[in-house]
């Protein structure tokens, strides 16, 4: 299929988003733009989470990773399925019974206002850090495999790709995104599931003969059993169960889609059901990893690896030219959902948490406007600007990197709001909290610098987000006094 046709093609699905934008966003308020009017479909939502959750990195890198580290992956999202149980019993009901539109305020009612203050600054700076990351990874692909033989500069590809994500939240926000994330959502998994198809075909195999294949070669081996290594079963359970706490539970951009929700029975409905499905749909990504290296064995012409085996074999080995289009629509359907959301909920963040936006009597609805409209063109320029910036360091490893940075970010926001469920004391209001969620990350860092040395051997792995939040708890607990001078319990 010609980059010619795949980027028409790719236009008709963006007219089909702006499309639903122009529908949801009629008659739409701040209200609707940061929270949807507390009146989202739950079963939209979790259908649309799943979009967020995956991500471009998930559609290019998980595959990938098969032939490097087998099905291990696995270990992690059954860590995430627990952790969603968490989130659904122990953080829906306090953001609820607080009837929260920025789930930081809940700091501010239990420590004062540096914690809350801190505890978003934790979240845009991840935030920012890590929806970038995954958006230069897919503009790159993209760019690499089609948009180059077009002549198109990078930096036009990713202008436009932001103007798209503009156009169709900048007036609906959530109320827009629960819609548009199912929409994109749907297109993924079929964009998952006719590449297994074509590739089963092609290489005349069905699902129980790939089975068996992907076991003679080991790809299907889950536990690693090393206690030591920086991937042991447990430590990667207990590291997934955490990093969705942390980094669904904790995280404006998940949680707005969650409270948007019309009731707390609803959306714990939405969270369980959205941890199921995820389950399936990782298995899926992994199962097409395997496929992926099965067919690399039989074509000899594929050398590709990692990240770039997936658009490979799905733009340049001669597979039917759907392969390509399905490709494409599924990775910029994986994209999307991550890059709105986060542009949407940074906006919301800066806007109640920074700004005060929502308690600023003074203002009138249009003044809220117009300010919630500057911080969200300001925060796409920003995401312009580190996309650049990405390109410029032109290492595809530095995405690993940065996105390993999530335990350092949301390992503050852990702690703090940990000490603030399960402990009854109080903290009086100081920068203290400011400073202890500051150093906290740079020990975690020196820890696990030096813990194969320090501690025989022993890697820190995914755990290092519970080294963190721990560090982060003790420092708060130095702080603090007995007694909760507060509502938010």
């Amino acid at each position: 299929m010609s980059a010619t046709l795949l980027l028409l093609l790719v236009s008709a699905y963006f007219c089909i988003l702006l499309g639903v934008a122009w529908y949801t966003s009629r008659n739409a308020n701040n209200d609707s733009f940061f929270i949807g009017n507390r009146n989202s479909n739950w079963m939209l939502v979790a259908f649309g989470m799943i979009g967020t959750s995956l991500s471009g990195v998930t559609f290019v890198s998980v595959p990938g990773k098969v032939g490097i580290s087998n099905f291990n992956y696995l270990q992690v999202v059954i860590g995430y399925f627990f952790g969603y149980f968490i989130v659904a019993y122990v953080l829906l009901p306090i953001y609820y019974r607080m009837q929260l539109t920025s789930i930081y305020r809940y700091l501010e009612h239990r420590f004062g206002s540096w914690a809350y203050k801190t505890g978003a600054f934790f979240f845009i700076i991840s935030r920012t850090v890590g929806a970038t990351a995954r958006l230069y990874l897919v503009i790159n692909v993209l760019q690499v495999f089609i948009l180059d033989r077009l002549g198109i500069p990078f930096a036009i590809t990713t202008f436009v790709l932001l103007l798209m994500i503009l156009l169709y939240t900048f007036e609906g926000g959530v109320k827009t995104i629960v819609f548009t994330d199912t929409l994109q959502t749907t297109f993924m998994l079929l964009g998952l599931l006719v590449c297994i198809y074509y590739i089963m075909a092609h290489l005349h195999i069905g699902v129980g003969d790939t089975w068996t294949a992907l076991q003679a070669k080991g790809y299907t081996r889950v536990f690693d059993t090393q206690v030591s290594a920086g991937g042991f079963w447990l430590k990667q359970i207990l590291g997934g169960a955490f990093i969705t706490v942390a980094m669904t539970g904790l995280d404006q951009e998940m949680m707005q889609k969650n409270i948007s929700v019309r009731s707390l029975k609803d959306s714990q409905k939405n969270m369980i059901t959205f941890s199921m499905v995820m389950v399936i749909v990782n298995v899926l990504f992994l199962f097409l990893g395997g496929l992926l290296y099965l067919f690399q064995d039989a074509t000899p012409a594929i050398v590709a690896k990692g990240d770039d085996l997936f658009p490979t074999v799905a733009l340049l080995s001669g597979l039917p030219g759907v392969v390509s289009f399905v490709f494409i629509i599924g990775l910029i359907s994986a994209l999307f959902p991550s890059a709105d959301g986060a542009l949407t909920a940074l906006t919301a963040s800066f806007c109640i948490d920074i700004l005060g936006l929502k308690r600023r009597e003074d203002l009138s609805e249009k003044s809220r406007t117009r300010t919630r409209h500057t911080v969200h063109l300001s925060m796409a320029l920003i995401f312009f600007l580190c996309v650049l910036l990405f390109k410029a360091l032109n290492k595809k490893s530095i995405i690993d990197t940065i996105l390993s940075l999530a335990g350092y970010t949301y390992g503050p926001l852990l702690g703090l709001f940990v000490f603030g469920i399960f402990s009854k004391r109080s903290i009086r209001e100081s920068p203290a909290v400011l400073v202890i969620c500051l150093v906290a990350p740079v020990l975690t860092y020196i820890l696990s610098l030096y813990s194969k040395a320090w501690f025989n051997g022993y890697q820190i792995g995914v755990e290092l987000l519970l080294i963190n939040a721990g560090l982060t708890y003790l420092g708060l607990l130095l702080i603090s006094k007995k007694g909760v001078a507060s509502q938010g319990r």
